[in-house]
């Protein structure tokens, strides 16, 4: 049944890949062991729960990190510690997000339109724009009438405008 365990938590990769997930599941499993307690402040934890919070941990991490780790005896420290090497983890991965969002609709709208291409329907680019411009929140019909009417012929066209009017926005 140990093996089972071990296979449902990824063990905390020393690349900062899976730092973030690594977290979540970190706190869920010491939740359900009645050890959260151990990564928390100014905490009442016994010795022997320290010491089980230790072992789950360096239990779930990558060899080099346990290496480097393993004189440390306190999970709060541990945890602190490992905080501080991949919290600028969210500093990379946020912009990264941020565009990825920002051009999800795009990214979407090309992978239905190829889908339907192999089904043999044919889409061009005024189906493209009208598709776009008919997402349109409700309280946005005056800008969507407004886009109509700049006339764009190309679908690549309209979507740089409204990244551009997006990017102003945003500033």
């Amino acid at each position: 049944m140990s093996n089972l365990s071990k296979l449902e938590f990824v063990i905390l990769d020393i690349s900062e890949k899976n730092y973030l997930s690594w977290v979540v599941d970190a706190k869920i499993h010491l939740a359900a062991k009645g050890l959260s307690a151990n990564i928390i402040p100014n905490n009442a934890a016994s010795s022997q729960e320290k010491a089980k919070a230790m072992i789950f941990l360096l239990h779930r991490l990558d060899e080099g990190l346990k290496v480097e780790y393993l004189t440390v005896k306190n999970p709060l420290e541990l945890w602190i510690d490992l905080k501080g090497r991949y919290d600028n983890l969210k500093a990379t991965l946020l912009p990264r997000a941020r565009y990825e969002w920002m051009h999800l609709y795009n990214s979407v709208v090309f992978r239905i339109v190829s889908q339907l291409k192999l089904c043999g329907e044919t889409i061009n680019d005024e189906d493209m724009m009208e598709k776009t411009l008919t997402t349109f929140h409700a309280s946005n019909m005056i800008l969507q009438q407004q886009y109509h009417e700049k006339g764009f012929q190309k679908y690549s066209e309209l979507t740089s405008c409204l990244l551009v009017d997006e990017q102003h926005n945003a500033l």
